[in-house]
């Protein structure tokens, strides 16, 4: 096994004065304590277009200027009240989250007696006032800055909070939800209401999902349980219908975009253009193999043409939107995966024309943007290593790249306007959190933030990095945690924490190489703790990704038995007793290793698991193994509820009873076959929790896990 780097929190924690070291608990191991996880600096960012840097330390606001050691008060709590009293504005309790619209004018929220008071602060003049109010009870709230209207909703409809106005947009029926997002989140949707560039019109999702089954939800609060549906369609079953709607805030009338039939598809990616008569939508098929970018009339609704068209015998699962360069209405950026990796390219409208512009056997993980005059773009990538996250900068023209990012690690970027400097905020393993300032060129200014080892008074093993290979030669990633007190001259038990599905990456080049605390109190208690990344996860490109199409944790779980077969080689690894751990697809592999490998995993904890995948809803069940009447045998293959007859050993299994994401029904069903079967296992539910535990029942849960391992493992 290569040998990445490694890496003694212990030895970072290590000081003369050799005080004792404190063990974690069950509340530090469920986000409760917020001193284990590093300091991150107060608001530290450019001052809207200036090369101007601010930051909050207690009740003032600091600014500096890149390369200059002093620092000065720029404003304080006290003065910000004044001005707010002047303005009838009710007093702050603290610096408000300040966003810039330029280098002279900011706004903030603050509490009010009728609401949430939207306010801009003119630092010039000194003068602040309030822009408008949002009722107490508005939900997805956003806000247009060219003219600081919100818009937001209320239940199922929309609302414009207009300087003293509440405007009503929708007045819809139950079943019809406006504003909102759409599709369960998928295809990097992220919310349901798009201004225009000048915030003359307002674009809108519109859910009807009247045509979906209920699905029964119990809030047990009250005496008699009430019953608390939602909508929840499930793979292969019939699917709620979404438009796109535009309101002109002039006229107050509204028009129906014309994305035309079926009307089972998806709509994402909604962008306008900078000119704000047009608008841009990803068409993508109920299949998910063929995505139209289409071109939109933004006055009548029209379709005009279509810009590009992707197609994948797997699936298309666009990153939208599209982003056009500074006041350029022709060309803009999009990400896709089209050559194995997701990549940025050029499109230029009205000669239809395409340029590729980054290109190689790694990810674009994010679009950070344009420099002022649009000549240049910043982007995050996989470049260096799968574990790490580094920033480039790019020249459209000539295709030049600059590496912004020098340390080993994870990082962000936020450049000036300018593009004179940028802020890279990083983490890496032996990195709990740093800001640098640095210039163009990716050199180094002056390190502005750097946060002390939160976890030097802990008892921490030693954690290890390294590399694997699959049957078909790909590079899997592992990490091993070891207890605190390790013996190598010892026997451990261990314990497998698997996610190993879409959209996750458990290990990476930061701090705890992404293991948390939960892992880390885990390995304190007496285990060594392994995890894997397999076929499947997250930005590895399409070859590694899609593997696992119509047939998911079959290749996972193959990955994970070479992991297996490498810790039986390790001798401080007790072969004969090995468990496994993981919530939701998690959750589904732990369970499907507990019952396909009963010789390995003695003991197997799975939370939220999806158990058989025609209960989960149908556009990521869909994704990623069709319809049920479409692959018959995927679904047979995958069940787990069939296949209760080969349970042995210990299963804890534990579901939340309002989980809205995986239902309470799929392991409900599991539990009735193992009855059917003769089959023991344990099983615990948390009432009135969501997709996982948080907040302080969280360390129930922690303890609950452990425990259980201790007493079987």
């Amino acid at each position: 096994m290569k040998k990445l780097f490694l890496f003694l929190l212990l030895a970072l924690a290590f000081n003369a004065g050799a005080q004792e070291k404190k063990f974690f608990t069950p509340a530090d191991a469920s986000y409760n304590n917020r001193s284990l996880y590093a300091q991150r600096p107060n608001q530290l960012k450019w001052v809207g277009d200036s090369d101007i840097l601010m930051k909050v330390k207690d009740k003032e606001i600091i600014t500096m200027l890149p390369g200059k050691k002093n620092e000065g008060v720029f404003l304080t709590l006290d003065e910000l009240n004044g001005y707010a009293r002047e303005a009838g504005i009710d007093s702050l309790r603290r610096i408000p989250q300040l966003t810039w619209l330029n280098d002279r004018q900011c706004y903030f929220y603050s509490m009010g007696k009728d609401g949430t008071a939207l306010n801009r602060f003119d630092i010039k003049s000194k003068k602040m006032e309030r822009m408008t109010t949002v009722p107490k009870d508005a939900e997805n709230q956003s806000i247009c800055d060219a003219t600081m209207r919100v818009a937001y909703t209320i239940k199922n409809n929309l609302f414009v909070a207009d300087g003293s106005k509440q405007v009503q947009i929708t007045d819809n029926p139950e079943g019809v939800v406006a504003g909102q997002s759409v599709h369960r989140n998928e295809f990097a949707i992220k919310g349901g209401i798009f201004w225009s560039p000048d915030g003359s019109q307002l674009a809108y999702y519109s859910m009807d999902e009247r045509m979906v089954t209920d699905y029964p939800l119990v809030d047990i609060d009250e005496r008699i349980a009430t019953a608390k549906p939602i909508k929840y369609p499930m793979a292969g079953m019939t699917s709620h219908q979404v438009t796109l709607h535009i309101y002109n805030m002039a006229t107050r009338k509204e028009i129906v975009v014309k994305t035309g039939e079926p009307v089972e598809q998806y709509l994402t990616a909604i962008t306008w253009n900078p000119d704000n008569k047009r608008i841009y939508i990803g068409v993508l098929n109920r299949e998910q193999n063929h995505l139209k970018f289409n071109e939109y009339n933004a006055i009548t609704g029209d379709f005009i043409q279509t810009i590009f068209e992707d197609r994948d015998e797997q699936y298309v699962e666009p990153q939208g939107p599209a982003y056009f360069l500074p006041n350029n209405p022709d060309q803009f950026i999009w990400k896709a995966q089209r050559d194995g990796y997701y990549h940025l390219y050029l499109y230029t409208i009205s000669k239809h024309q395409v340029k590729q512009l980054t290109k190689g056997e790694f990810v674009i993980t994010d679009f950070n943007g344009f420099s002022k005059d649009g000549t240049k773009i910043y982007y995050r990538s996989t470049e260096v290593s799968p574990l790490e996250r580094h920033c480039y900068m790019m020249d459209i023209k000539s295709g030049k790249v600059t590496k912004l990012t020098q340390e080993h690690g994870t990082h962000d970027v936020m450049p000036s306007k300018s593009g004179r400097y940028f802020l890279d905020y990083y983490t890496s393993t032996d990195v709990p959190y740093n800001v640098d300032l640095q210039d163009a060129k990716g050199k180094m200014v002056s390190r502005l933030h750097e946060a002390e080892n939160p976890l030097k008074d802990y008892n921490i093993g030693e954690t290890t990095l390294g590399t694997l290979k699959s049957e078909d030669g790909q590079t899997l990633y592992t990490r091993l945690i070891k207890p605190y007190n390790f013996d190598s001259s010892k026997k451990y038990p261990v314990i497998v924490y698997v996610y190993g599905g879409p959209h996750a990456q458990l290990i990476t080049d930061e701090w705890t190489a992404g293991a948390g605390i939960y892992l880390n109190y885990l390995a304190q208690e007496g285990f060594l703790v392994f995890t894997l990344d397999n076929r499947g996860s997250a930005d590895r490109g399409e070859a590694f990704e899609q593997c696992i199409h119509r047939q998911c944790g079959q290749l996972e779980m193959r990955d994970q038995m070479v992991g297996i077969e490498w810790l039986k080689t390790l001798p401080y690894v007790d072969a004969e007793r090995i468990g496994s751990d993981g919530w939701s697809y998690g959750g589904f592999m732990s369970t499907s290793l507990k019952i396909n490998h009963p010789e390995v995993f003695k003991v197997s904890v799975a939370g939220g698991p999806v158990l058989d995948w025609k209960y989960y809803e149908i556009m990521y069940g869909e994704r990623y193994m069709d319809m049920p009447q479409e692959n018959p045998e995927g679904y047979e293959l995958t069940s787990l509820e069939n296949k209760t007859d080969k349970l042995e050993g210990k299963l804890l299994m534990i579901h939340c009873t309002t989980d809205p994401v995986v239902m309470w029904q799929s392991s409900l069903v599991f539990v009735e076959n193992c009855i059917h079967n003769g089959k023991q296992l344990d099983y615990f539910v948390y009432p009135g929790h969501d997709h996982n535990v948080y907040g302080m029942d969280r360390a129930h849960l922690i303890t609950k896990i452990t425990q259980y391992f201790k007493d079987n493992l």
